[in-house]
């Protein structure tokens, strides 16, 4: 299945025709017949259609805004980076439980910018700051970068630089499959390159607009046979009747995929996992609901835990012996089908 995302509409800032990638994409897409707008900032886009939420999510989806980003200072991304690297903001896909739902509101529309050397100088100074140690940069904490890479290429760019970079590591987590044009990226093993996995009873349910489950291994094999270091994010985990199996399957497929791609195994730098349950925030709740009216998503408050987070405001999460199981459960798992795998958390 083609998961090609092929905007229905583009904005973008005067500013980005000072950049030759800017330029570029403004030509492409009023070549293919795209209706293509100016507009005085990627922050605040109006004349995205939809007389309900749910139909303005839909079309905020279909949208894509190409922008300069201005500002000089990156996001702390603690606690699986230093920074965030901002390549792309938001992504077509419409998964149900998107944590983003909390801080891009009722109309993600995606972005990117077009300002890369800028960017990656402002990384660079980073590094030098923080020498001889190394810094890590994370390039999809509030996208999936890969379906828009067809159209801007930053991402091999960055892997690249990277790539060149003694002291800088670069990582980023995707749902999508394609993943050709980054496979002969000059990555020199500087690039963590993960996969957002889960199992088909929930992507089937809740994840609109994905690759399957199966594809995403599929892509993740090529990926360890490019040598890059691999990562699976097991997100969001539910729990359901019949989850454990569930999951089960999931990593004995995963495993069986990568076994086939690197017959000799696989050190324990190579392949990283981690395992993040299902939790949600009131806000998060309320945009869910207003988009998706009919979701079967569990979100019950009485059911869960309220805990504070880093960023001020609370979540729910499973109760504390439901969280001691799955950890249990996902830890059995890991050492079963990927001994040789780094488990970095389990929240």
């Amino acid at each position: 299945m083609s998961f090609e995302f092929i905007p229905t509409r583009v904005f973008y800032e005067s500013g980005v025709l000072d950049y030759p990638l800017g330029k570029t994409l403004v030509e492409r897409f009023q070549r293919m017949g795209v209706t293509v707008t100016p507009t005085a900032s990627h922050n605040r886009i109006t004349g995205i259609p939809g007389n309900t939420p749910a139909a303005a999510y839909r079309e905020a989806k279909r949208t894509l805004v190409i922008g300069v980003r201005r500002s000089e200072t990156f996001q702390s991304c603690k606690p699986s980076a230093h920074y965030q690297l901002p390549l792309v903001t938001s992504c077509p896909g419409m998964c149900e439980y998107c944590y983003l739902a909390t801080t891009l509101g009722k109309k993600p529309y995606v972005r990117v910018y077009v300002n890369l050397e800028e960017i990656l100088g402002i990384a660079s100074n980073l590094i030098q700051e923080r020498l001889p140690e190394i810094t890590q940069f994370e390039g999809a904490a509030t996208s999936d970068p890969v379906p828009v890479e067809r159209y801007t290429g930053v991402l091999k760019q960055a892997i690249e630089f990277f790539g060149c970079e003694s002291n800088g590591r670069f990582r980023f987590v995707t749902k999508y499959t394609d993943v050709d044009s980054l496979l002969e990226a000059k990555h020199e093993g500087h690039t963590r390159f993960r996969f957002s996995l889960n199992c088909e009873e929930v992507v089937n349910k809740f994840e609109h607009g994905t690759p399957s489950p199966e594809e995403r291994i599929i892509a993740s094999g090529k990926v360890l046979s490019a040598e890059y270091p691999l990562g699976f994010i097991i997100a969001p985990i539910f729990r359901f009747e019949g989850w454990q199996e569930a999951y089960r399957r999931l990593m004995e497929r995963s495993a069986e995929e990568l076994a086939k791609r690197a017959p000799y195994g696989w050190s324990s730098e190579q392949l990283t996992l981690e395992f993040i349950s299902h939790r949600f925030t009131s806000k998060a709740k309320a945009n869910i609901l207003g988009v998706f009216p009919n979701s079967s998503l569990s979100m019950e408050e009485e059911g869960r835990k309220f805990k504070y987070g880093q960023f001020g405001y609370g979540k729910y999460i499973y109760q504390p012996e439901e969280m001691k199981e799955m950890k249990e459960f996902f830890s059995e798992q890991a050492k079963c089908y990927f001994p040789l795998a780094r488990v970095e958390y389990f929240v």
